[in-house]
């Protein structure tokens, strides 16, 4: 069993498409975990479907939403205040070292963030490098595992299998319940979704099967 979970991503939501599942499954066994999260996604373009929010408004919005989220899967939440879309200029070394001071306090034996170069977006390839950092920086002798998620179309031919594949049916409802908090983003993306008992079987089953495994590969140090 883990001793402590440590899950580190750039925006709020990125933990509920991410590794919702994954947490809940920790949780369950009585693992704390904690979410750093790098930025209040402030410069996301979705202002809710319909609209109901706006430039200005946006960041407090999706702090809340933040919040309400790691409320429903019951992890310790700490934002690390770093600007939305600008994390690919921060100096790396710098927020590595921001990271690892955490990461010595808390002593995770496990962490989970983006692969970096295969995450799609600048912030979660940026963030994802410093954490990887981090734990390289850290002593040997106390570094946790990693597990880096990647996300591009083209990762498995690149990468090949994932090193860890977990079935998360089991809390599928849970990962769509906390998706569903950051409403300023997932309703437009996954309207369709909030109702999925109500949807024709074979898209019930086609929306289960895409929720239903979450993967990560392990971060090899030593090359």
């Amino acid at each position: 069993m883990e001793k402590h979970v440590v899950v580190i991503y750039p925006h709020p939501d990125d933990e509920s498409f991410g590794a919702a599942g994954s947490i809940s499954n920790f949780r369950e066994q009585g693992v704390p975990v904690t979410y750093l999260c790098g930025t209040l996604g402030e410069m996301g373009r979705n202002m809710g479907n319909p609209t109901f929010a706006n430039r200005e408004t946006l960041p407090e919005i999706r702090k809340q939403e933040l919040i309400h989220a790691c409320n429903v899967l019951d992890v310790n939440l700490k934002m690390l205040g770093y600007r939305d879309k600008t994390l690919e200029f921060e100096d790396r070394a710098e927020i590595a070292e921001h990271l690892k001071q955490i990461l010595e306090e808390i002593q995770p034996s496990l962490v989970i963030t983006h692969y970096p170069d295969h995450a799609v977006h600048p912030d979660h390839n940026a963030l994802g490098a410093a954490a990887i950092e981090a734990v390289r920086l850290m002593d040997p002798a106390k570094r946790p595992e990693v597990w880096a998620q990647a996300i591009t179309n083209n990762y498995l031919d690149i990468l090949g299998k994932p090193d860890v594949i977990n079935d998360i049916t089991a809390y599928f409802d849970k990962k769509m319940e906390a998706i569903f908090c950051h409403d300023s983003q997932a309703s437009g993306v996954l309207g369709q979704f909030k109702h999925v008992d109500k949807l024709e079987s074979e898209i019930q089953e086609d929306i289960k099967k895409r929720f239903s495994t979450e993967q990560f590969y392990t971060w090899n140090f030593e090359d």
